[in-house]
Parts: structure tokens; sequence; C-alpha cells
């Protein structure tokens, strides 16, 4: 099955990506993930992409896309996966549609989960996240068992750079402006779902399998 999880940042499609993950067995292709790897290892293009995101900026198309062709290339997608936080502009949704058709495949759903800004700017305030393996916890709505220590294995979490109040706010009038436009997009392709993501975190995860069972 071949999924996107779509919605603004801090809506929660990462954290139901893992359940979808956990379900099916196929990968979740996170472009916010690889691209951290790459500032983290200092590549060429971690450090261009970088000042964007330090800003709360898109990373430009013609970097992200090439990040998603190699992936979608590798052995472990070939039942499947799951597309996290890609395409945010129509371009870019356009080029996946290229590249799908030319490997023989297609998009099964796009899962759109919709928050308020006002939940999402809470929701963000409180993340944390492991500099390690990458977990991902918030102090209300999922906390680690132990604070401020990764569950799975055993750093201290942090606060990413990019979530203090004034990013995230920009991050959402990008997303508005950029990446709306998309719903009508894959409207039209007749793979769109859309979900409340303003519930409670088990409800939500209901709402989901639901529809895709």
């Amino acid at each position: 099955m071949n999924l996107m999880v779509f919605g603004a940042p801090g809506a929660g499609k990462g954290t139901q990506a893992k359940f979808l993950v956990q379900k099916y067995n196929i990968p979740q292709i996170s472009t916010g993930d690889m691209l951290r790897s790459a500032i983290a290892q200092k590549t060429d293009m971690g450090l261009e992409a970088k000042k964007y995101m330090d800003a709360g900026e898109l990373v430009p198309d013609e970097t992200i896309i090439g990040i998603i062709k190699d992936r979608l290339e590798e052995d472990d997608c070939k039942n499947g996966f799951i597309l996290d936080g890609f395409p945010r502009t129509i371009t870019q949704a356009k080029a996946l549609d290229e590249l799908m058709k030319s490997s023989g495949k297609k998009l099964d759903f796009v899962l759109s989960f919709d928050v308020p800004d006002e939940l999402i700017i809470q929701r963000i305030a409180g993340r944390r996240v492991c500099p390690k393996c990458g977990a991902s916890y918030h102090v209300e709505f999922n906390p680690p068992k132990t604070q401020d220590i990764c569950d799975a294995c055993g750093s201290k979490l942090i606060i990413r750079k990019d979530d203090n109040a004034d990013t995230v706010k920009n991050r959402l009038l990008n997303y508005h402006s950029q990446t709306s436009p998309l719903i009508d997009f894959y409207k039209d392709m007749g793979v769109f779902v859309r979900i409340d993501g303003s519930q409670e975190l088990n409800k939500v995860t209901k709402d989901m399998f639901e529809y895709l069972l």
C-alpha cells in the first residue's frame, strides 16, 4: 500500500505514520528526518537546507525531489511506503506523480489530518525529540516514561530549534499559502481522505484504520 500522511506541521501525521508502519510493515519516508540527518552530518545538501529550515522556510524543490527519487528506488519500498512531509507544493506533487507513473506505482490514499492553528502551536511548543534515534514525544499528549529521557534509547530529549513559536507561525503561513492547494490536487485524483486530527490520539488512530481496513 502506497500512502501519504498530510497536514500542517504538528498535526500529528508523523505519529500516525508510526502506527501505519507497524500495521503494514512498510517504511515511513520522512523528508524532515532525512534533512535533519543531512544537517547533522554537515553534508553539502544539509548545509544548504539548514538555512531554510532554521527560518521556517521550505527547502527548494529540486533538493527534496532528488531525495525522494533515490529513496523510492530502495528495496524496502517495493511493497509500499508512507510519505510524510512530501510533497509540499504543486510542483513537488506533479514531480511525484511523474516518478510514480514511471515506476508503475500509484498513491492509494492521502490521509489529511486537520488541526486548528492554535492547537498546533500548543502541540509544537510541548514537543520533545530524541537527537539520537529521532523518536518524538510531547510533554502533555505523549510524554516519555521518564521526564526528558527517550523511551527507546535513553538519550536526553531536546527541543528542536525550529519548534519555537515564531518559527512555527511562519511554517503555518507557508503551509496555508503553498501546501493547502494540494488538497484540490489530490481530491481530483480521488485519493484524498480527511481526518479530524484535533481529537484524542487513540480516536484519530481508530478513525484512520476504520477508513483503511
